[in-house]
């Protein structure tokens, strides 16, 4: 049985998150330009820095895609002109667009590269792929609201690759334009800069009794009735690749490093394993249980399979996430006597147990006392964020191994 394996696409909020992405399994990242991609809030790439990150990338054989996907306003025209000549130069692997303005001025300016159609651009059926194709795109982010019957349907009548979001964060405008925000808090979330409004908490009032507010009940928890469940397909890896769909896409690029790690090294091994002998695969309970252990909100299949849940889009109580585990570290470099040098992301204390995370889960171990040292090999009782330590390790470790505690 031939199968052809997807691309799988992580986020890189920065670069320390980019060559996370790269080192725990990712085929490809995601990036946001400076002022033009709708993460405003992410660290985000200069020209220099995408320069930098495309050659490591490259280096790693892995490639790179560049989000210019902001719904452009007049001011932006310009601007947006004189920046694609420059990123021009760097041979990066697509752009990825929404505004059929931005997609003219690269194709103008930047023939030469790809160009990735966003999610946002809301694709829903195979006539809009055949008129993006027509307009110069290479592939298409499909929208969320999709079933995998529509998505096969759309494959079977598309020569454009095809890319789906498999997992990460969800809102309420999936694949369109959300006003909300800006009619919230006048904070544009096409311009990258949503104040996340779905998720605040909301009553109802009635016209003739101004002063008496009423909780819209969504059930005895709480009234969230606008904040998503995050999507998450781990379980169903087989179904997504019959579905014959490109690419698949990890949502993510504010959350943490320890977050991309976590959940690129699950979508891989459970990625590999199927491809590998999908005859014999058999689901594993640790992948959903590894996933659970990242900040996240209940976990959904969105759209994928209809309305299979009672409701795919709301939270079950609350706009808050789920925090099981703590990110407490990250390896920087090992000696030759197992040592490894550790930058500390949150505080570490000693005699607290924790665990280390490798690039696969049979990397894995317990530790039950860290031993820390300091740079003049002192003891550390405490540890606390940015500081470096120094720790042996009872197990082989390697650069980029993470280091987390239960919360």
């Amino acid at each position: 049985m031939h199968i052809k394996k997807p691309e799988l696409v992580a986020p890189a909020g920065d670069m320390e998150k980019l060559k996370t992405a790269i080192e725990y399994g990712a085929d490809a990242v995601y990036i946001g330009a400076e002022g033009f991609n709708l993460r405003m809030g992410a660290g985000n790439f200069s020209l220099q820095e995408i320069q930098n990150a495309t050659d490591y990338v490259h280096k790693k054989k892995k490639k790179i895609y560049v989000a210019l996907n902001i719904y452009a306003r007049n001011y932006h025209i310009q601007h947006i002109g004189s920046y694609v000549k420059k990123l021009a130069d760097i041979p990066i692997d697509a752009v990825i667009v929404s505004d059929p303005g931005i997609l003219l001025t690269v194709k103008e300016i930047a023939p030469h590269i790809n160009i990735h159609l966003s999610t946002q651009a809301n694709t829903t059926n195979y006539k809009s792929l055949e008129f993006w194709r027509l307009h110069g795109i290479k592939r298409a982010v499909l929208a969320r609201e999709l079933t995998i019957g529509e998505i096969k349907e759309i494959i079977q009548q598309t020569p454009l690759e095809t890319e789906a979001f498999v997992h990460g964060a969800m809102c309420m405008a999936y694949s369109g334009r959300c006003l909300l925000s800006s009619y919230m808090s006048n904070r544009h979330a096409n311009l990258g800069d949503c104040s996340h409004s779905c998720r605040w908490k909301y009553v109802l009032k009635e016209e003739n009794r101004p002063d008496e507010a009423f909780p819209i009940i969504q059930d005895e928890f709480g009234t969230y009735i606008l904040s998503s469940k995050d999507l998450c397909m781990i379980e169903y890896i087989p179904e997504l690749v019959s579905a014959g769909i490109s690419a698949w896409k990890i949502e993510g690029r504010m959350k943490s490093q320890y977050y991309v790690a976590a959940v690129t090294r699950i979508y891989r091994e459970a990625l590999d394993i199927y491809c590998s002998d999908p005859e014999n695969y058999v689901f594993d309970e640790k992948w959903l249980s590894e996933l659970e252990k990242t900040s996240h909100r209940e976990f959904g299949t969105g759209f994928f399979f209809g309305y299979r849940e009672n409701n795919p889009q709301v939270s079950h109580y609350s706009h808050s996430y789920i925090k099981e585990y703590e990110f407490l570290g990250i390896i920087e470099n090992v000696s030759h006597d197992n040592t490894a040098e550790i930058l500390v992301k949150n505080t570490i204390r000693e005699n607290v147990p924790l665990e280390i995370m490798g690039k696969k889960l049979n990397d894995d171990f317990e530790v039950s006392n860290l031993n820390m040292k300091n740079e003049c090999n002192e003891p550390v009782k405490v540890a606390n964020i940015g500081q470096k330590i120094f720790a042996k390790m009872s197990k082989p470790v390697h650069k980029y191994f993470i280091l987390r505690k239960c919360g």
